[in-house]
């Protein structure tokens, strides 16, 4: 006799009990129907891409708290998820709040690697990156993107701290691989900046 597996099996049993094909066989084949698209990438009919899960803000710092200290790196920790979905493929981080809004960042000194700030792993290949002053918005290309199970953090150099200190929260917007792919705003990095000397 011949074995029959999974769905050949399935069908062999409709044949022989009619009950089954109205039964089993309908919760079979739905519940194929209903697990298979998890594993694909999440995609609209226009072509937008979609993270299945996306990335988290893990932590948010800078090296030197001080009002207009020189020399200081903001660092911004992500996870991507190994059910991404997607790799990651840019950021976007942009300043919410802050009296100081005329911050400068240098773009060429932007730099990333895997893990974490106390824990840097690989350094991380930068394709584009760009400031936008009048929405002091950075973004920041990774070449090649992040593959999912990656932690990276990303630091960013500012000419120097705020004149004025306070709460300053930047917005992180992350965007999978793709021609057309639909940002996922992560949070806010939240870094506070002191009259008094410090750093952290």
């Amino acid at each position: 006799s011949i074995k029959l597996k999974g769905i050949d099996r399935v069908f062999a049993m409709k044949n022989r009990f009619p009950w089954f094909g109205a039964t089993t066989f309908g919760f079979t084949v739905g519940l194929w129907a209903a697990i298979a698209p998890m594993a694909k990438t999440i995609q609209l009919g226009d072509g937008t891409v979609y993270f299945d899960r996306p990335p988290s803000l893990e932590d948010a710092s800078a090296t030197f708290n001080t009002v207009r200290a020189w020399n200081s790196t903001y660092f911004f920790t992500l996870n991507v998820p190994e059910n991404a979905g997607e790799p990651l493929q840019r950021l976007v981080i942009e300043q919410h709040e802050g009296f100081d809004r005329k911050l400068r960042f240098d773009t060429g000194d932007t730099r990333s690697f895997e893990g974490t700030r106390g824990n840097r792993g690989t350094s991380i290949a930068l394709g584009e990156v760009t400031h936008n002053r009048d929405t002091q918005t950075v973004s920041i290309a990774f070449d090649p993107p992040i593959d999912p199970g990656t932690t990276v953090t990303v630091g960013l150099r500012p000419r120097r701290n705020p004149s004025v200190g306070g709460v300053y929260l930047f917005g992180v917007t992350a965007f999978p691989a793709g021609e057309s792919s639909h940002g996922q705003f992560l949070g806010y990095g939240r870094l506070h900046i002191y009259s008094n000397g410090g750093f952290e």
